[in-house]
């Protein structure tokens, strides 16, 4: 089993963060900007109704016969009043008297000028004020004299309204928050949408579709798909020199070791001293050994790369069956062993005819090579549920106490090997072969106890 890839995040997670962060930030920027400039508009439109009253009081004053005289409108106060519940004050004073109203109300520390007005936030009797100063120049007793108004209000109104202002922006902020929120994380699926389509469409190729990506990517992929596109190319390089080399080598192989195997049978014929003859049947076992080493190593080679890439196709396994076991009578024949097959028609299954017929060979070898001289073996195939079973058995002593999974493991063999040209890997060739397949590899102690019962079961199409 692969190990697992180290990951460094989620791009779609780092991407959302991202975004809801700096939804977060605008938001709350939002959120003061609007507070800041709602509060500069109540602001001034409460010093626009202050000054419009402190005018209105200032129109009416006036001298006449040489006194000053002021007739407060009744609109003057009440404006202010229509605002808020809050408190009026005001004071009107020339030369340092106060001529009418609140006498302990603060001044301004502004020096304002005839004809200009200031704005103040103070304190009066405990309470926070808004307060506006305005100066008017008069002729009195034929000497200027400079009329100061002062009119106030306390400011309960104003931070009732102000706390609506900020509850408002407060939800205007929100509001922006998560709908930008859900345009972020629509934003990061759609931007991760094109990586997650290519990773889809490798994904669904087979084995053998070495095809160069040619799908449309956006251009920050472009680097990506091009090194992928370099590297299928070279391991379809290398899958083809791989299989070049592969079937090259069984022929390379095999055709010099049975030539040196025939001379060596033929110069075992010639020669008649004892030790000579020994020594040439030693070479010949030793030809065996490394004819049917390296033949399986091939074979499983071979195996393994096919079972990566299945060239599936209906197959008969009945007729399968028989056709090898036809061919391997004569090798049983030459221990007198009874071979026989059992089979009734069975459906087809969906497969790769060359992998099955190499692990049946070699489940039918290992029977043969194994089994005692004058014995029998006996291979049948039957249908069993949704499955297909090709069944083994012969009279070879079994495998008694060994553990029948290590003997499908690579040069992994029984205790009854000694002595017995072999590789140990005619059973792992079978496994991986039936596995390949959906199946699995029966290993068991034949009905009658005297030899073993291998059966390859393959499921039905």
């Amino acid at each position: 089993m692969s190990d697992a890839l180290q990951t460094s995040g989620s791009l779609r997670r780092r991407l959302t963060l991202q975004l809801v962060g700096s939804a977060a930030f605008l938001a709350m920027l939002l959120f003061f900007v609007v507070l800041a400039f709602a509060r500069d508009v109540a602001q001034q439109t409460h010093d626009s109704i202050l000054l419009a009253s402190a005018t209105s009081i200032m129109d009416s004053v006036s001298v006449q016969a040489d006194e000053v005289t002021v007739d407060i409108p009744y609109a003057a106060l009440s404006m202010l009043g229509n605002v808020s519940d809050d408190r009026v004050f005001y004071r009107i004073a020339m030369r340092g008297q106060v001529l009418t109203g609140y006498q302990d109300l603060p001044s301004t520390s502004q020096s304002v000028r005839s004809g200009h007005s200031a704005f103040d936030t103070l304190v009066y009797k405990g309470d926070s004020i808004r307060m506006v100063t305005s100066s008017r120049r008069l002729s009195l007793n034929g000497a200027p004299a400079d009329i100061i108004i002062s009119v106030a209000q306390t400011r309960e109104g104003q931070a009732t309204q102000l706390a609506q202002l900020a509850r408002s922006a407060l939800q205007l902020g929100l509001g922006f928050f998560l709908v930008a929120t859900v345009l972020a994380f629509w934003t990061a699926q759609s931007s991760i949408r094109p990586l997650k389509q290519l990773t889809e469409a490798m994904s669904r190729r087979g084995p053998k579709d070495l095809r160069p990506v040619r799908r449309p990517v956006p251009s920050e992929m472009v680097p990506l798909v091009q090194s992928l596109n370099q590297f299928i190319a070279r391991l379809r390089v290398s899958l083809s020199r791989s299989e070049d080399f592969i079937a090259e080598a069984a022929h390379r192989v095999r055709t010099p070791l049975a030539t040196v195997r025939a001379q060596a049978e033929i110069t075992l014929l010639r020669v008649d001293k004892p030790e000579n003859r020994a020594s040439l049947r030693e070479m010949i076992r030793a030809i065996d050994e490394s004819s049917r080493a390296a033949g399986q190593l091939l074979d499983h080679a071979m195996v393994t790369f096919r079972t990566d890439s299945l060239e599936r196709e209906a197959i008969d396994l009945g007729d399968l069956t028989r056709e090898l076991v036809d061919r391997l009578h004569p090798i049983a024949e030459l221990k007198d062993i009874a071979l026989t097959f059992d089979g009734s028609p069975l459906p087809e299954i969906s497969g790769d005819q060359i992998l099955i017929q190499n692990a049946v060979r070699n489940i039918l070898d290992n029977a043969i090579k194994y089994s005692p001289y004058e014995s029998a073996i006996q291979v049948s195939t039957r249908q069993v549920s949704h499955t297909v079973l090709i069944q083994v058995e012969d009279e070879a002593g079994g495998f008694a106490d060994m553990d029948t999974d290590a003997l499908t493991q690579r040069f992994i063999r029984g205790k009854n090997a000694a002595g017995t040209i072999g590789s140990g890997l005619g059973l792992t060739i079978a496994r991986e072969v039936v596995e390949a397949h959906g199946g699995a590899l029966i290993i068991e102690t034949s009905g009658s106890g005297a030899g073993a019962c291998v059966s390859l079961s393959f499921p039905l199409a």
